[in-house]
């Protein structure tokens, strides 16, 4: 029925209105960035808010396209994330002389993560997949003054090039050794076999590259550093966690017949992913690469979780992406409001910010302590379930490696934080005027990772009592 079609394809449809709203505006007269970006405000706050109504159960398109409420609650996430980047990245938005057409991309790239997490065959997974890749990487270019910006628009277009090449040939592998790509008949077929095998392998290697796991991570710093902030927070956040998304549902739904082969992979991946990061971020002082291998790091955190196999291991993920959209987009405010006023993007910069700006601080030390698993955050929760899940399957060497990995991230996080807090500068950064919308949204990150871990605490609590 055509309601149904109109129910299940909510989300969908709104953005894909919010597009064409912004193309009529662009094409006729116009209007002031600031009245613009208030306007678009409102439409990505109602897209989020439209999420939480009207759900329904199906399918469309012969399987194609499927939604269920997990499904539906992993598109609000990814709608919150994009509401928040508009606040928090005001500044440099209201700035840009082309801003209809930047919002015009990221909902576009949006539009395809959506699809992307509906999509119920290879076919659609792929051209979702690359409906979310291509706009962003026009993103990454949006700074056209700046050298560096057109070189990591063109890291990104090579690397996701390469990576949807090695794609599209495993998804061809998997076609002729299997005879189909629907995901509801994929798993009857797969046997085990040695093009099965490879298949999966070069499948699994286009997910490698989206997620930036080690070693397939080597464009990330570079593409985040030459970035604008506004793209980088939508790569680390959004772009990432739908791409969790759709690869723990490919895992445990369409190739759970070859689970000994995947968590294997899995188990290697996630270890070498949490030390490079590490190891890595440790050596940053660009802001941007401190948050680019940091993220890494966070990555395999989530294959940990991923490889519990069992309904745990999908709840962890998407309660630790929600609790890292909030955590990474409030550390990527801070640093777009220190950026856009200052020009200041090294971590040694920050020495004496509390001094100058204690709400800036707060709110960093806040999200950092998130991202390093310290409690009582929402971030201890987020891992401490991840990691939890991992558990389930017995391999208590790979949890105690995660594990050590959480203490090293400590040293990095508490780094920046120790320059706000302790470090002296003679010159710190002066007392900056922060933007109503930024303070909004910095206040909705700081409020979620708060109560998100407060809530999770009375639940751990009154879980024991029972």
């Amino acid at each position: 029925m055509l309601s149904d079609f109109f129910i299940l394809m909510k989300s969908e449809l709104a953005v894909t209105a919010v597009i064409f709203i912004l193309l009529f505006i662009k094409i006729g007269k116009g209007m002031k960035n600031e009245t613009l970006l208030s306007l678009i405000q409102v439409f990505l706050l109602a897209n989020f808010l439209i999420g939480f109504f009207f759900n329904k159960e199906g399918v469309l398109f012969e399987g194609a396209y499927n939604t269920t409420p997990l499904i539906v609650f992993q598109k609000n996430i990814l709608s919150l994330g994009v509401y928040l980047i508009s606040l928090l990245c005001t500044d440099w938005l209201k700035k840009t002389p082309h801003l209809p057409e930047f919002f015009m991309l990221m909902l576009s790239a949006l539009l395809g993560m959506f699809f992307m997490i509906s999509s119920g065959n290879l076919l659609m997974f792929y051209l979702s997949l690359e409906l979310s890749t291509i706009p962003i990487a026009a993103m990454a270019n949006f700074d056209l003054a700046k050298k560096t910006a057109s070189e990591a628009a063109m890291k990104m277009i090579l690397s996701s090039a390469f990576s949807s090449g090695i794609l599209l040939f495993g998804i061809s592998l998997t076609y002729g050794a299997t005879g189909t790509i629907s995901f509801s008949e994929l798993p009857q077929q797969l046997g085990g076999s040695s093009l099965q095998i490879l298949a999966f392998v070069f499948l699994f290697t286009g997910f490698a590259f989206k997620l930036s796991i080690v070693p397939f991570h080597l464009w990330t710093a570079d593409v985040y550093e030459g970035s604008p902030i506004a793209v980088t927070s939508f790569l680390s956040v959004i772009s990432k966690g739908s791409v969790a998304f759709i690869f723990i549902s490919a895992l445990y739904k369409v190739f759970q017949p070859l689970h000994d082969i995947w968590y294997n992979m899995l188990v290697l991946l996630a270890i070498a992913t949490m030390v490079i990061g590490n190891l890595f971020a440790i050596r940053q002082q660009n802001i941007k690469r401190f948050l680019a291998f940091s993220s890494i790091a966070q990555v395999g955190f989530i294959l940990v979780g991923m490889s519990s196999n069992n309904n745990a291991g999908v709840i962890s993920v998407v309660y630790f992406v929600l609790i890292y959209t909030f955590s990474n987009l409030a550390a990527f405010g801070v640093a777009s409001v220190i950026a856009e006023q200052t020009g200041k993007e090294n971590i040694d910069d920050y020495k004496g910010l509390y001094k100058t700006n204690p709400f800036l601080s707060w709110i960093l030390a806040l999200a950092l302590f998130s991202l390093a698993g310290i409690p009582p955050t929402a971030g201890f929760f987020g891992k401490l379930f991840l990691i939890t899940s991992g558990a389930s399957t017995g391999t208590y060497w790979f949890i105690a490696i995660a594990a050590l990995n959480m203490i090293v991230s400590l040293y990095y996080y508490l780094r920046v934080v120790r320059a706000m807090f302790m470090d002296k500068d003679e010159q710190p950064i002066e007392n900056l005027k922060v933007n109503p919308s930024v303070k909004l949204g910095l206040l909705i990150c700081g409020a979620g990772i708060v109560l998100i871990g407060l809530l999770s605490w009375i639940y751990e609590y009154i879980s024991k009592l029972n």
